[in-house]
């Protein structure tokens, strides 16, 4: 099927979709907010709330708005002085937010996440419902990380992955990342300018992966390999991507029009649950099991609950309750869970048959270690 068929296909279910602002996409390279990128993505907006289509936006550009109004030449290289930059061009995002939107009698909602704010089920569920409700009174809600509070145990790292989880917790249709450059090529077009510009990826394998070369910006943190992970986060909810150059007037516009811009990235036909998806992107791994042959294969093959017979060794310290890896034998990640057991427990009952455990622990006890249903295993994405 032509990609343009494709895309008029997948658009003509989009309902809500996450659009997410890079930081280069909204500043000048002075550092100053670029209105025009501004005024473009606003009209835009209004456009597809006419068509019935919510819009929610992760934006950029808090930190390096500070880094313009400050004079500075770089980004600052120590946390306290990102969240002093941030404290200061937070306020001036929003206010252009503000006056942009309101030139369309549409209030805008500042949503500050960190990812305590998400890792936590019931407080995920509270900023769902949260975010729903600011849609529901016509609100345009504006997502970015608290640059301002957020330590290095409760940053996301960078907001391409934020975006990948909103999807998430917005239940949206759609993911849209807007960039600096036209979309994903199969070589770094700012090296090579035979580089090839890709226009459709149904999946996100290790060589494409290789192929997302080059370092993040003076001004934000990602770069094509984030926007890529964020789109296999996305793939994984059923949700696809489209990478594109917002810097070019019109680009959002026509992405909605079906039109062949950027990379549209296919979503996985087996796609997770919202609650495995919160544990396998959403959560970090306290921990990890290492597994033999055996259990690799259940969990693999057979979708089976990890038993504590298969568990070789346990690396970390870890909760009841808390994300741990599964790893095999040479070090591969191939599952993701919630553990029943502490790292303590598990160090002590691993490698015994079911009806040792009880005796093991000294009271009536769970025969999972990891529950089926509380497990993700990455092979079973396709």
């Amino acid at each position: 099927m032509p990609t343009r068929e494709i895309r008029k296909q997948l658009l003509a279910k989009v309902h809500r979709v996450v659009i997410k602002l890079g930081s280069y996409v909204l500043t000048t390279p002075a550092g100053r907010l670029d209105r025009k990128v501004f005024t473009d993505v606003a009209q835009t907006v209004v456009r597809l709330r006419a068509r019935g289509i919510d819009c929610i936006l992760v934006s950029s550009g808090a930190i390096a708005s500070g880094i313009g109004r400050l004079g500075l030449k770089a980004r600052p290289r120590h946390i306290e002085q990102e969240q002093a930059a941030a404290a200061i061009g937070q306020i001036r995002l929003m206010g252009l937010y503000d006056r942009l939107f309101t030139k369309y009698s549409m209030p805008v909602a500042q949503i500050l996440l960190t990812h305590g704010d998400v890792r936590d089920r019931r407080r995920f569920l509270s900023a769902r419902q949260t975010l729903n409700s600011v849609l529901t009174y016509g609100a345009v809600p504006i997502i970015n990380e608290n640059d301002t509070t957020v330590v290095d145990e409760i940053r996301f790292g960078d907001n391409d992955y934020l975006s990948s989880l909103v999807t998430n917790l917005a239940q949206a249709d759609l993911l849209v990342i807007l960039t600096d450059i036209d979309g994903f090529y199969d070589s770094d077009p700012r090296v090579n300018p035979e580089a090839r510009l890709i226009g459709l990826l149904d999946d996100i394998n290790e060589d494409i992966e290789k192929c997302a070369c080059g370092p993040a910006g003076k001004v934000g943190r990602g770069g094509m390999a984030t926007k890529l992970k964020a789109a296999k986060t996305a793939a994984s909810f059923g949700i696809p991507t489209v990478i594109a150059n917002g810097k070019k007037p019109g680009t959002l516009r026509a992405v909605f029009d079906g039109e062949p811009v950027g990379t549209l990235i296919l979503p996985k036909k087996n796609k997770l649950t919202g609650r495995k998806h919160w544990i396998a992107y959403t959560l970090k791994p306290q921990g990890a099991l290492v597994l033999d042959d055996g259990a690799r294969d259940a969990l693999e093959q057979r979708l089976r609950s990890l038993l504590p017979s298969g568990i070789v060794s346990v690396e970390g310290d870890f909760d009841a309750g808390e994300c741990v890896s599964c790893r095999d034998g040479s070090g591969r990640e191939f599952a993701r869970g919630l553990t029943a057991y502490s790292s303590e427990a598990v160090n002590k009952i691993k490698g015994l048959k079911t009806e040792q455990i009880s005796t093991a622990l000294g009271r009536p006890v769970n025969r999972e270690v990891i529950h089926r249903d509380d497990l993700v295993v990455f092979s079973a994405l396709k």
